[in-house]
C-alpha cells in the first residue's frame, strides 16, 4: 500500500478509526494529537471525520553531538527525555554531554507551541481518548516519547494511529498505547517516505492550516 500524500493517507486511517468508534472502541470524550510537522497533516482528516478537537504535539528528536542526524533520544515539552541508554553508552556520552542539544530541542518546541497554538492552552488529556496520530513509524522514538508523556497525563484511553510503519515498531508500541492502529507494516519497510507518492517536509504554514482546517466542522 502507498498513499498519495499525508491529506489520502489521513482518510484512510479517518475510516478506519471511525469504524473503531463506531463499535465503541473510541469512547468520548476524544482529541486528536499531531506529531508536529508530518503528523498534523494526517491529524486533521481524523478529526474532522471524529469531529474531535485537534492539537499539535511537538516532540523534537535528541541528536548526538558533532552527528545532529544521528537520533539518540528524544523530548516533548520540560519533561525528562528518552534516551537510548544503549547508544549514549556506546558513543561514550553522558547527560551533561547532551545537555545543551536538550536545551536547544527544548527552545524550538516552545517557540512551535507558542505558534501553532497562538495563546489558546494545550488540552488536558486527563479521562479523554487520546488519539496520536504520525505520518508513519520508523524507529518509534518521537511516538514514543509522546506516548510517555502523555501516558503521565492520566488519559482515559491512549491511542496510536498511524498509515505506515516498521512492523517491529508497531509491535513495540503495543507496549506503550493502549491501542495501535496501522492501516500498512511493509516487511521492506526501509523509511516512512518511501510509502508516500507525495512526501515533502511540512513548513510552520502548512502545519497552521492543517490545525485551521481540521476538527469538528
Amino acid at each position: 500500500m502507498r498513499f498519495r500524500d499525508r491529506a489520502q493517507a489521513g482518510r484512510a486511517l479517518a475510516a478506519d478509526l471511525r469504524d473503531l468508534r463506531d463499535r465503541g472502541g473510541l469512547p468520548d470524550p476524544v482529541v486528536v494529537l499531531g506529531l508536529a510537522r508530518g503528523g498534523v497533516e494526517v491529524a486533521a482528516e481524523v478529526a474532522r471525520e471524529l469531529a474531535a478537537p485537534l492539537d499539535a504535539l511537538v516532540v523534537r528528536k535528541i541528536g548526538a553531538p558533532f552527528h545532529e542526524e544521528y537520533g539518540i533520544g528524544a523530548v516533548v515539552g520540560d519533561d525528562e527525555p528518552l534516551l537510548d541508554r544503549r547508544a549514549v553508552t556506546a558513543l561514550g556520552l553522558t547527560e551533561s554531554d547532551l545537555a545543551p542539544a536538550v536545551a536547544r530541542e527544548r527552545a524550538e518546541i516552545r517557540r512551535r507551541e507558542r505558534l501553532y497554538r497562538r495563546g489558546r492552552p494545550a488540552p488536558d488529556p486527563a479521562g479523554r481518548t487520546v488519539v496520536v496520530v504520525d505520518d508513519g513509524l520508523a524507529t518509534g522514538s518521537t511516538a514514543r516519547a509522546a506516548l510517555r508523556a502523555l501516558r503521565r497525563r492520566r488519559p482515559g484511553l491512549l491511542v496510536l494511529a498511524v498509515p505506515v510503519g516498521a512492523p517491529d515498531t508497531v509491535e513495540r508500541m503495543r507496549e506503550e498505547a493502549d491501542v495501535v492502529r496501522c492501516l500498512a507494516t511493509p516487511t521492506a519497510f526501509t523509511a516512512v517516505g518511501l510509502w508516500y507518492e507525495e512526501f515533502e517536509q511540512l513548513t510552520d504554514d502548512q502545519v497552521i492550516r492543517a490545525l485551521e482546517s481540521g476538527g469538528p466542522t
